[in-house]
């Protein structure tokens, strides 16, 4: 496993910044470069379940091991989701199974930090990265309407 890690500058608040990363409307714009029907569900509990899938059920399966609403959020990645049904014993689960994945927001001066680190495989890094660098120039755009 590699830790791959993302930052952009977003002139907008830690608040605003935070909404547009989870709230549905705008999660789906924002990871549609990682699949273009990209959704979440989570209960927003430590400890308790959050979904990312496709339209067809196909996806993670994760849970939050830290959470700090507006600041920081980690989720650890459980299984995989395949037509909505859970597997966590699979060969292809085993190389995900226990990785994490956490969203970092730092505010100063009204201008807020986005810090992502995503445990992966080396054969993704080139995918995540370009993925990242479209997902979160979308995030830094809609924030940054928002604020004007």
């Amino acid at each position: 496993m590699i830790t791959l890690k993302y930052d952009i500058k977003i002139h907008a608040t830690a608040q605003r910044v935070w909404n547009v990363l989870w709230d549905t409307h705008t999660y789906s714009k924002w990871t549609q470069f990682f699949c273009e029907t990209s959704q979440m569900q989570s209960d927003w509990k430590i400890g308790g379940e959050t979904l990312f899938q496709d339209a067809n059920g196909d996806g993670m399966i994760a849970t939050i091991t830290e959470l700090e609403q507006f600041r920081k959020v980690v989720f650890k990645h459980l299984g995989i989701l395949k037509n909505g049904m859970v597997d966590t014993t699979s060969t292809e689960t085993q190389e995900w199974n226990g990785t994490f994945e956490q969203y970092h927001l730092d505010e100063q001066d009204g201008i807020t930090t986005l810090h992502a680190e995503i445990e992966t495989v080396e054969e993704y890094r080139d995918m995540m990265d370009r993925e990242f660098q479209q997902g979160f120039a979308v995030v830094k755009s809609l924030a940054e309407q928002a604020e004007c």
